[in-house]
């Protein structure tokens, strides 16, 4: 019985060690990352010298047209906020999958990009009107603050 249960924890550990192999990440590593993009998106953002950071042109149009999108929902006064939240978040899989930047400026996006797409998420899981009507406000306002400090 010990040869067994000693055999399936050698195997376990293999796997795992495997595992983490084919990713080419540590626990460590995976936890320090995803630590750092969460620290990210609760420090204030800051300007460049002054300035706003530039975004790269080939993300800088799906975040507009996330806009155009949140515009055109405001204006119509419709009440189908899941169908709004899933056409946001096809741009941000456009614009994540675009993602070019790099440095200070990638740095400063990820702290207003991250909290933006939770409240996107959280909007597609309202489960009410009041609800959503809430997040609406609260991603007009994160639109606010992305150009206050990019452009």
């Amino acid at each position: 019985m010990k040869r067994i249960a000693i055999s399936l924890i050698a195997v376990s550990m293999s796997l795992f060690i495997i595992g983490n192999a084919s990713n080419g990440k540590s626990k460590t590593e995976t936890a320090t990352h995803q630590k750092n993009h969460r620290n990210q998106s609760t420090e204030t953002i800051k300007l460049n010298n002054g300035k706003k950071w530039r975004v790269d042109e080939n993300m800088m149009v799906h975040i507009r047209n996330m806009e155009k999108d949140f515009a055109g929902f405001k204006k119509s006064e419709h009440s189908d906020y899941t169908s709004l939240a899933e056409k946001l978040k096809q741009n941000i899989g456009l614009l994540t999958s675009n993602c070019t930047m790099k440095g200070k400026a990638h740095d400063e996006l990820h702290k207003w990009l991250l909290p933006y797409i939770d409240l996107v998420n959280k909007l597609s899981k309202s489960k009410n009107e009041t609800e959503a009507e809430a997040l609406f406000q609260t991603i007009q306002h994160s639109f606010k603050t992305f150009n206050q400090y990019f452009q």
